[in-house]
């Protein structure tokens, strides 16, 4: 998988296989909590991940992540502070993790991972952009076009309450348009 960014060493390969770990979550469990610190960086191999915060007792969700996709409380991560997001398994999810400590060894001693670290940053920063771009937008039929066109890999496999949150709709107002979106289709 990291050789898709960059070619990748012997000796990149044997520290990740000393420094990398297993981790199984049934759907339902959570990964993180709000309050917690993220140690560790995902790498999906099976499932889905979504990530939300919790405000007045209602869950909005900010992200999901599948197979081939990293995951973590990014924030929480980076500077080894408490969340205020929650990551929880939408699906039952087996996943690598490297703890953030190891990671940064990897740095150090092998310059050409920073080549794949800062790659794969770009890969979900683009993706951050375009999440942060469908909740600012105001029409309810834009923002869930923009959502099959940017996720169409997640149509099926989310549940709706989950893709209305994440689009900062009501669930009542994403199965309207989701209605006259299905109803558009059948007359073409």
């Amino acid at each position: 998988m990291l050789d898709t960014f960059h070619p990748v060493g012997q000796g990149v390969k044997q520290h990740l296989l000393k420094k990398v770990y297993f981790r199984n979550v049934p759907k339902g469990r959570y990964l993180l909590q709000d309050g917690e610190i993220c140690h560790s960086l995902y790498f999906i191999k099976k499932g889905l991940l979504r990530g939300f915060i919790k405000e007045n007792n209602k869950e909005i969700t900010t992200w999901f992540a599948v197979e081939n996709e990293m995951a973590a409380a990014i924030r929480s991560f980076l500077l080894q502070i408490a969340t205020i997001e929650n990551i929880q398994a939408a699906e039952d999810c087996e996943l690598l993790a490297i703890d953030f400590s190891d990671l940064n060894k990897m740095y150090q001693k092998y310059p050409s991972f920073n080549i794949i670290g800062r790659k794969i940053t770009e890969f979900h920063y683009t993706s951050a952009d375009i999440r942060a771009y469908i909740t600012r937008l105001h029409d309810a039929k834009k923002k869930y076009a923009l959502f099959l066109e940017s996720y169409s890999h997640l149509a099926n496999r989310v549940q709706l309450t989950h893709v209305a949150s994440f689009l900062g709709i009501t669930i009542e107002t994403l199965s309207r348009v989701r209605a006259k979106t299905s109803t558009r289709k059948r007359l073409k």
